[in-house]
């Protein structure tokens, strides 16, 4: 097991997971779900006034293109220091005692990240006009002036945005998750402020979203501060090159770059590919892919993010079965939640669209056009809620590498499947090949890590798998029976009708999925319900 190279630690007997520790989990788990919630609603809210104000015009198209490069920066220069680079680190240090050399070290990991994205922002707001037809190559010249103003606005994101989450990867590693997952709610309540009353002004439109994007990644950093200070941090205004952490997170960043790179190349192919094709379809896009990063924010992001340092701690401590039990166990419990929310947002896919975003200039053909993209893009909640886990695996074993060459192959799987389906299926065929080429990365990483870790419990995990997969497939075959059973009333009803049928077939189908799992003797609701006993 790898390990830091400045922090070596003996090993010890391998034990079973004590059960307070797994309570801990569960208490963190129910934190991050909760905040995520909280977070994820206002990012459906955020959508939903924005699909009001800009539906998938010209406008909004301008608007998501010009983060692409912001995004870039920010992923390649900043993201790849947090989390999967600087988390294991950073534990490590606090888990021998260590406390003012891990504050050495996060000094200057943020210095250093902060001079770079400030560089970087510069030059790409200076030379903004020659990268905006890279990004959108479609757009004629009035939508290429907007696009560029917008990017040059939002690239104070991309700085603020680095240091805003490395400060949630030192508060993480304290194993204090409140404060981090609280701020992204900050943010997006800003942007609706913005949307409400800055966009409306006049001469400000969709500007007005770029700037409550750049005020809100000042929130999201100034609302953790309290949290650093809770801690007594020792930042110093200094960089120390030779410093052995940040040499090892620096190590660690390397291949997470290239791989954070080639996903945001990814990206900028389907901007390109996206805009060829008809108004709309960049906006309708993003607005399939923000409901599916719904359940995947609540249920697998904010496991993932709770046991993380958990397992860098194993790790750490080179405890390598209690690593193998918690991978397999956070997998387990996010498949048994994400399978049904993939098969949910298939089934009701129109009827959620309508209801959601279908008012003001979101017209029925842009319900149709984000429809079609979800259909295609459902089926790929489960792999990337797989790979979300098995990654941070990987970086707790201070392995990025792996998951980056996997990654690599994966984007240009995705950009050569795109390439082809699109011509055939237009925006569809733009979602299909995002769910066939993350399948196969999460099929692959799995494969990997079996190996590495000797096995993750993989009898159980087919078990857990199938009786999931059943499970939702019949509560699938409900679903689409109550919807035919409503009849137009869905579509055409009032919206408080449509609310309460929709939200009544939502209960409905989790009815049905939660007692066929425990009919089939499902581990993990059990798990759920004896937590939730304990708890009481």
């Amino acid at each position: 097991m790898s390990r830091n190279p400045d922090a070596s630690a003996p090993s010890q007997q391998e034990e079973a997971q004590p059960p307070e520790r797994s309570s801990r989990l569960a208490r963190a788990s129910l934190i991050l779900m909760t905040a995520f919630i909280a977070s994820r609603v206002l990012g459906l809210v955020r959508e939903l006034v924005i699909s009001y104000e800009f539906g998938t015009g010209h406008d909004l198209d301008a608007y998501q293109a010009a983060f692409r490069i912001p995004d870039l920066i920010f992923q390649v220069v900043a993201a790849g220091a947090m989390g999967a680079a600087f988390i294991p680190v950073f534990t490590a240090y606090l888990t021998r005692r260590r406390e003012d050399e891990a504050w050495r070290m996060a000094s200057t990991v943020i210095n250093v990240t902060f001079l770079v994205m400030a560089v970087s922002a510069t030059l790409a707001a200076i030379f903004a006009p020659v990268l905006v037809p890279l990004v959108a190559p479609g757009f004629g010249p009035e939508a290429r002036a907007l696009t560029v103003d917008l990017m040059r606005i939002m690239l104070i994101q991309a700085v603020v945005a680095s240091m805003s989450g490395l400060v949630a990867a030192i508060l993480n590693s304290y194993k204090d998750f409140v404060l981090p997952a609280l701020a992204p709610v900050i943010y997006n309540a800003t942007i609706i402020a913005a949307a409400l009353f800055l966009a409306p002004r006049p001469g400000m439109g969709v500007r007005g979203l770029a700037i409550g994007v750049a005020v809100g990644s000042v929130l999201h950093l100034l609302i953790q501060m309290p949290g650093l200070i809770s801690h007594h941090a020792r930042l110093r205004p200094t960089i120390d090159t030779h410093n052995p952490g940040a040499r090892e997170v620096g190590r660690l960043m390397l291949p997470r770059i290239a791989g954070l790179g080639a996903i945001q190349v990814n990206f900028l192919v389907n901007t390109a590919l996206a805009s060829n094709l008809i108004v709309g379809t960049i906006a309708a896009l993003n607005y399939a892919f923000q409901l599916l990063m719904l359940p995947w924010g609540i249920f697998a992001n904010a496991i993932s993010t709770a046991v993380f340092p958990t397992l860098a701690e194993q790790s750490a401590l080179d405890r390598p079965d209690e690593l193998r039990r918690t991978l397999s166990l956070a997998l387990r419990v996010i498949l048994y939640l994400t399978v049904p929310a993939a098969v949910g947002l298939l089934v009701l896919r129109v009827p959620l669209i309508q209801l959601l975003f279908q008012r003001g200039e979101f017209t029925a053909v842009s319900t149709a056009m984000t429809a079609q993209a979800l259909l295609f893009l459902s089926p790929g909640l489960v792999a990337i809620a797989a790979t979300e886990i098995t990654t941070r695996g990987f970086y707790a074993l201070h392995d990025t590498r792996t998951p980056v060459l996997v990654g690599v192959a994966t984007v240009g799987l995705n950009i050569v499947l795109s390439i082809i389906l699109s011509r055939f299926m237009a925006i569809g065929g733009l979602g299909l090949a995002y769910s066939l080429a993350n399948g196969a990365e999460a099929i692959a990483l799995l494969a990997i890590m079996r190996g590495r870790v000797g096995g993750i419990d993989e009898q159980r995990l087919i078990a857990s798998f199938a009786r999931t997969g059943i499970a939702a497939a019949i509560m699938g075959e409900a679903l689409w029976l109550g919807m035919y059973a409503a009849g137009d009333t869905l579509a055409d009803g009032r919206f408080i009708v449509r609310a309460l049928l929709l939200l009544a077939l939502i209960g409905i189908g989790a009815t049905i999925y939660i007692s066929l799992t425990i009919w089939l003797g499902s581990e993990e609701i059990t798990r759920l319900a004896r937590r939730g006993r304990q708890r009481t």
